[in-house]
């Protein structure tokens, strides 16, 4: 049996952990969308005020795969949540429990810590991973949608120059005021 063995990072496994993302990215097939850098990284997971965490997963004395997460806030639970941002172990490592040794160490965090609940997102089309994740007893949340505002629109909505203003999407309504 491997032995597995879990730690938080720390400022000097930054490295580390630009590796794993960029493995992520490659096999999400969008390692054009890594914009950061390993000094970004390190700047803003390790910062003091940072509420941003990493895990490495070790087997046998090899970091094999990573986690990086943050708290939220359920206004309905009055509660915090653990919200899992990226959890990755190289396929070689696969299958020998390395995803849920982190799995379940950051749930153990959850309870430890009150959380109300522990989510993640996960790509529509990673088919083993969500099989993972429904083997443990994890539930797809099928009544939201979820939305992002980045790179241009982000910077246009911030400054009052969206795109198409006064008008919804996908709809023929149109704001006339």
């Amino acid at each position: 049996m491997a032995d597995i063995l879990i730690r938080p990072a720390v400022a000097a496994d930054t490295p580390a952990i630009y590796h794993f993302i960029r493995e992520l990215a490659i096999y999400e097939k969008a390692e054009h969308e890594v914009v950061t850098t390993p000094e970004e990284l390190k700047a803003s997971i390790f910062a003091p005020d940072s509420s941003v965490r990493a895990l490495l997963c070790y087997l046998d004395d090899q970091v094999v795969g990573f986690a990086v997460y943050f708290f939220n806030y359920s206004t309905w639970q009055g509660r915090n949540g653990l919200y899992l941002e990226d959890l990755y172990v190289s396929p070689q490592f696969r299958g020998v429990g390395a995803g849920k040794a982190l799995l379940q160490y950051l749930a153990r965090e959850a309870v430890a810590l009150g959380c109300g609940r522990f989510e993640w997102s996960v790509l529509d089309w990673n088919e083993p991973a969500i099989k993972f994740y429904e083997s443990i007893g994890a539930r797809p949340q099928s009544e939201w949608i979820r939305y992002r505002l980045d790179g241009d629109a982000l910077m246009s909505f911030a400054a009052g120059t969206e795109a198409n203003p006064g008008t919804v999407p996908g709809s023929d309504i149109e704001d006339k005021s």
